[in-house]
């Protein structure tokens, strides 16, 4: 089958199997290419493993330090002549190159959030690892049913008190327009914090202590973003931050849990990238194509895997958390002459000089990349077999 990008709204569609492999592999050679990471961790397991941040963690984790990984994620399998989910196809290279590297890699696809696919985990945790000693949290998703009682939650990317007008990139046509975006009702909060904050995440650990699979000394580490004030209302201060917000209740929680095995929990906060979660909100894409422009410029920008490989080579070891406990990998986003000058940006983009200010063009790159689109080396007018699988999955 010829696969091409399909895109719909701030989603592509089709995903190809070829490009993802070569994404995986670019990856992986920028961990390689920095050398071995000292005294990383060495049985990992990362729930939510397939894209972005959590698959740059699985590859920094097995590539730099040389661990045995166990990946969790919920993607759609290729079939032949119908495409799979760019994630399903990550989660297929990296396991070829893991086994080819002589690395154990085992995967799971299913719901994270339920009791059983915990319990599949853990079995195969006290099976294939004995103990982990690094437990990643990597979640993005629209909606959660509670294992407990059944209940189907919805989150929603909405502001708080007031309705929110700001500057948008359509980035389907490029155009610099504005979006209005009314105030969360009802339950919506609730509704936001019971999926994407940390009551799964806790699940999980409790799940693994249980069963005494947390290794002495232990890591765990859940993704969070802070960003600019311009992004406050829609992101910080909206209903996904009141979710980061539970996401660090649950980091103390944990922390005093894991306290007597000399474990920690950390809420790493990371970059604003192109992803499939950050490409949903509304904003944002705008704001990232001045980020990267001006960090492009400085020469300091970062993928998810630089990113990744960088918490795990540096500021696991070195975390200087901030005034609320949390690690900054996004310090050099953060940097007051790069926010400055992403600030006077803001105030005069338009469509007729986002190509001067902005890199939409990275953007819009960034974007089909996610989904194994415009890679160099791939020929993407031949065939390509869709229904590639994922070796542990039979």
């Amino acid at each position: 089958m010829i696969v091409a990008p399909k895109i719909r709204g701030f989603i592509c569609t089709t995903a190809h199997p070829d490009g993802c492999a070569r994404h995986v592999a670019e990856q992986i050679a920028v961990v390689r290419g920095r050398g071995s990471i000292a005294d990383g961790p060495k049985k990992v397991l990362v729930i939510g493993a397939s894209t972005g941040y959590g698959l740059a963690s699985r590859i920094a984790a097995a590539f730099g330090s040389g661990a045995a990984t166990i990946g969790v994620f919920f993607e759609k399998p290729g079939e032949v002549g119908k495409c799979g989910t760019a994630g399903w196809y990550n989660s297929a290279a990296f396991e070829r190159e893991a086994r080819a590297a002589g690395l154990y890699a085992r995967s799971f696809n299913g719901d994270a959030f339920s009791d059983a696919m915990k319990a599949e985990v853990v079995a195969a945790v006290r099976e294939g690892l004995g103990q982990v000693d690094c437990i990643v949290y990597s979640l993005a998703s629209p909606r959660r049913t509670h294992p407990k009682t059944g209940e189907v939650f919805k989150s929603v990317l909405k502001p708080i008190g007031d309705t929110y007008t700001n500057k948008n990139l359509n980035t389907s046509n490029g155009v610099v327009d504005e979006v209005t975006i009314p105030p969360a009702e009802g339950d919506e909060i609730a509704q936001t914090v019971a999926v994407m904050g940390g009551e799964d995440w806790e699940m999980w650990i409790n799940a693994l202590l249980a069963e005494g699979l947390v290794a002495p000394g232990a890591v765990t580490l859940a993704y969070s973003y802070i960003g600019p004030e311009l992004t406050w209302p829609i992101y910080k201060n909206g209903t996904i931050g009141k979710a980061k917000e539970d996401l660090e209740r649950v980091q103390r929680a944990l922390d005093a849990k894991l306290a007597p095995l000399g474990g920690k929990a950390w809420v790493s906060v990371n970059k604003a990238l192109v992803t499939q979660a950050s490409s949903a909100i509304p904003v944002v894409p705008l704001y990232i194509s001045l980020l990267y422009r001006v960090m492009k410029d400085a020469g300091t920008h970062e993928d998810c895997i630089e990113q990744m490989d960088r918490l795990f080579r540096e500021r696991l070891h070195d975390p200087r958390p901030d005034e609320a406990g949390r690690i900054r990998i996004d310090d050099w986003e953060m940097a007051p002459d790069i926010q400055r000058e992403i600030a006077a940006s803001w105030a005069a983009v338009d469509t007729a000089n986002l190509a001067a200010l902005g890199d939409f063009e990275g953007y819009q790159s960034g974007f089909l990349r996610l989904f194994g689109f415009g890679l160099d080396g791939v020929d993407y007018s031949a065939d390509t077999d869709t229904a590639t699988g994922v070796p542990s999955i039979a």
